[in-house]
């Protein structure tokens, strides 16, 4: 009998396939069910511009789910323009099929004008991204204790609110990722220094079940994190959260801490993304809280 070569196809994912994929998420990343469907709630709701996929994309060989590649797509402004940003995240293909990993690679990540990038990327793929066109934007992580920066300018640190409206320091794309970050449960700060007001998000996790830590999820400069962070690190100390994480490429003038090498972070694509700017990530949207990995 003559052996037929396999049918593969790669499609967007839809609603009803959701099933099939908490089933490929619990076997390749471990984690409940409850868990994934909560994550996939979340990026169904999340504000997907037109004409990009809602969960990402699907392998089916035999008409069977044998891969995905999660996307977090969401508009973002860059000097003036609008421009997309796509998170890759959860990518997995069954072991037998790995061979068609590269079709599905191909397939999700072939816009051009689409920044893509990998905030943890595991470290055997890490070939594979280079191959594919990634390039690595940062190296590491300092790990800094704010509060005890002395300096500080005269402002006030306050949290964002319902309240909170546009105007020319903070436009309405901004306003609308304060209090997207503040929704899903991160901290959402805004410091004022005259008429000025400088928007912080910042994930709060536990390490080591006591210690709690906070990660800059978002600032516009990072040289704004250095300028404010002993009003920063004392707000977040009455709070009890003394340390934060900081993405760097090696240690940072004007704060206090230690630099380590972590999971690197990838892109592909026209607009690399800046230190100090990961929102709507995978860990934000799906709820990931993957501790970064220290290397040295």
């Amino acid at each position: 009998m003559p052996s037929w070569p396999p049918r593969v196809r790669c499609r967007l994912i839809r609603d009803d396939d959701l099933e099939s994929i908490v089933d490929l998420l619990v076997k390749s990343f471990g984690r409940t069910r409850d868990f994934w469907n909560f994550g996939l709630e979340r990026l169904a709701e999340h504000p997907t511009p037109d004409g990009f996929p809602k969960y990402g994309y699907l392998l089916e060989v035999n008409g069977v789910a044998v891969g995905m590649l999660l996307l977090i797509s969401t508009s973002v402004r860059i000097d003036g323009k609008v421009r997309i940003r796509c998170h890759v995240s959860s990518w997995y293909v069954w072991p037998a099929f790995r061979a068609y990993g590269s079709l599905l690679a191909a397939h999700a990540l072939k816009r051009k004008d689409v920044t893509y990038v990998d905030t943890s990327p595991l470290s055997h793929t890490f070939d594979m991204l280079a191959a594919q066109g990634f390039k690595r934007y940062c190296d590491g992580f300092f790990i800094a204790i704010p509060a005890l920066k002395v300096r500080s300018p005269k402002a006030r640190v306050s949290a964002v609110t319902p309240e909170i409206r546009p105007d020319r320091d903070l436009d309405e794309d901004e306003v609308d990722l304060l209090l997207g970050h503040a929704h899903y449960g991160l901290t959402c700060l805004v410091v004022t220094a005259g008429e000025r007001r400088y928007p912080f998000v910042f994930e709060v996790t536990v390490k080591y079940r006591i210690v709690r830590f906070a990660y800059l999820t978002y600032c516009q400069n990072i040289d704004d994190f250095v300028r404010f962070a002993g009003l920063l690190g004392r707000y977040l100390a009455r709070r009890g959260i003394a340390f934060v994480g900081v993405d760097a490429n090696g240690p940072i003038h004007g704060l206090i801490g230690r630099y380590v090498t972590i999971t690197p972070k990838y892109f592909k694509g026209p607009d690399p993304p800046r230190l100090g700017e990961v929102p709507y990530s995978e860990r934000v949207v799906l709820g990931l809280r993957f501790p970064p990995t220290v290397e040295a």
